[in-house]
């Protein structure tokens, strides 16, 4: 492992950095992820509001913006995290030297910079919503002064972080409606409690394991729940996903769309729940989650302006 790290370390810092991001932030895996959910989330109030849709640059800034955040929301936890991943995940990238927390904070001011710069492009209101999702950054950062008190309550510990996901999504959304002078209403409630919900799908989803995957001081839900227990939440999270996305569909007038192609993705979801809890590796949920994302950010989106439209 020392000669390993010691090798590590020796490399030039994009090479580093490519290894670095290979494991912890894939950008093959997270890039059409985050692709789908801007998309969506510049397209939905366009549906709202029977519009055209607006230039590339809307399209481009909020997967820029988007695509920083959720990586600014990774080294964030490499930094609150450092101290238990030292003591019991010293093979994480950060305790085992291959990149420095240095390294990640300036990382991490030039995402910030790149994102004000974008916002301010598109227009410079935006730089208030984004303000609103930075704060609530820092707050999470510092598990809002209350580390203690948070992880001994699991559930609070997930709803309180799962917020920063409608706050991402409503700077995206804003890339569209807030240049354009448009005002979406109630209906972007419902987008954004889905958003909020498939938060809970993704972060549940990644943290179901097999009693022989577990590590001692890596709290997961499997290990909180129950394997099967766990497993059924998440397909909870779900159908509540599934809720509020009919809700939003109904206003944009695509309920049949959206409902067809997330009962095929929750059909999906129901056969890798059989698997795991007949034995197979948590990865089928992590990835069954990734689909019903790709799925729910496409639905309410794109297929939604393609197909009905």
């Amino acid at each position: 492992m020392e000669s390993t790290a010691s090798n590590e370390s020796a490399l030039s810092f994009p090479r580093r950095f490519w290894r670095y991001q290979s494991e912890r932030f894939p950008l093959v895996q997270h890039s059409p992820l985050v692709a789908a959910f801007s998309a969506c989330a510049v397209i939905f109030p366009t549906l709202l509001a029977d519009a055209v849709l607006p230039g590339w640059e809307a399209f481009a800034g909020a997967f820029i913006v988007c695509l920083w955040f959720f990586f600014q929301l990774r080294i964030a936890d490499e930094f609150k995290d450092n101290e238990e991943d030292t003591q019991f995940r010293p093979y994480r990238p950060v305790p085992r030297g291959l990149i420095k927390l240095r390294e990640l904070g300036i990382l991490f001011v030039i995402g910030a910079l790149i994102q004000a710069a974008v916002a301010w492009y598109l227009a410079p209101a935006l730089l208030i919503i984004l303000a609103i999702a930075w704060a609530y950054l820092a707050l999470m950062s510092v598990e809002f002064f209350a580390g203690d008190w948070l992880k001994a309550r699991p559930i609070t510990y997930l709803w309180t972080h799962m917020l920063i996901m409608p706050l991402v999504d409503l700077f995206a959304t804003a890339c569209y409606w807030l240049p354009a002078g448009s005002h979406p209403g109630l209906p972007l409630v419902a987008f954004l409690a889905a958003s909020f919900a498939n938060g809970l799908v993704i972060e549940v989803g990644r943290k179901c394991r097999q009693p022989d995957d577990e590590e001692d001081g890596v709290p997961t839900y499997s290990k909180l729940w129950g394997r099967d227990r766990s497993v059924t939440v998440w397909l909870g999270c779900q159908i509540a996903t599934g809720a509020f996305a009919i809700l939003a569909a109904l206003a944009a007038g695509t309920v049949w769309l959206v409902a067809a192609v997330l009962g095929a993705a929750f059909a999906y979801s129901l056969v890798q729940r059989r698997r795991f809890i007949n034995g197979h590796h948590g990865k089928c949920i992590e990835t069954a989650s990734g689909i019903w994302t790709l799925a729910l950010y496409l639905a309410l989106g794109p297929l939604s302006w393609l197909l009905v439209r």
